[in-house]
């Protein structure tokens, strides 16, 4: 795998790490754009992939390898180099399709600090109950509505839950109490395609396939 810049190095790792941390034997699948940028995907455990583009290439061009191997790798070497042996391949251990990489409408963005506000809103009524972890009741609440493009988009709790995991909003970390320390411009956008739903933030994006109460709720 060879990477643009070193600072490609380091977002992967920051990516990897996040991953890791949900999942300690967490899987990633990189794929080469034509483009020259290559997009990594994992799973979120809430049902949601989480992806991140940087700048590179990798061969073969679609591999899936362990996400704690790739990123020990990046960081031995993130200050001086930008080749890397990804590790194993583990392409056995992915079942089912990627997102496609375009074809999207942009619905509409909506302030981060409502997504974050959900989350933490969402974890406390999980506290609440007793449950260990999120109930199957919360993670398919629709929780915002967005329209927009001609098309309105829901957007259940399991994906809020996948961006905060994820860390992809700026000042929005694990242990975050309420939205007060995010910036009110920082906003989240929200794209559909025919079968799937994706919402981007500034480090990355969460995708749930389209098809698919406790009283949480926003219209945007």
């Amino acid at each position: 795998m060879r990477l643009a810049t070193t600072d490609d190095c380091v977002d992967l790792a920051a990516f990897l790490g996040r991953a890791a941390r949900l999942d300690e034997a967490a899987v990633v699948r990189l794929r080469r754009h034509g483009d020259g940028l290559l997009g990594v995907w994992t799973r979120t455990g809430f049902e949601v992939l989480a992806g991140r583009v940087v700048r590179g290439s990798i061969t073969p061009a679609d591999t899936c390898v362990a996400a704690d191997a790739l990123r020990g790798a990046l960081l031995a070497g993130a200050q001086t180099r930008t080749e890397v042996d990804p590790g194993w391949a583990m392409d056995s251990l992915w079942r089912g399709a990627l997102p496609p990489h375009d074809g999207y409408v942009h619905v509409d963005d909506v302030p981060a600090r409502v997504l974050v506000d959900l989350a933490q809103r969402g974890v406390a009524l999980t506290r609440e109950h007793g449950a260990q972890g999120p109930p199957a009741s919360l993670l398919a609440q629709e929780v915002l509505e967005v329209s927009g493009a001609g098309t309105t988009v829901g957007v259940p709790m399991r994906m809020v839950f996948a961006l905060g995991a994820m860390g992809f909003v700026p000042g929005a970390g694990r242990d975050t109490v309420d939205s007060a320390g995010i910036d009110p411009a920082e906003v989240v956008r929200v794209r559909a395609a025919a079968t799937w739903t994706r919402l981007d933030a500034r480090y990355g994006s969460v995708y749930l396939r389209r098809g698919g109460g406790l009283g949480l709720s926003v219209v945007h």
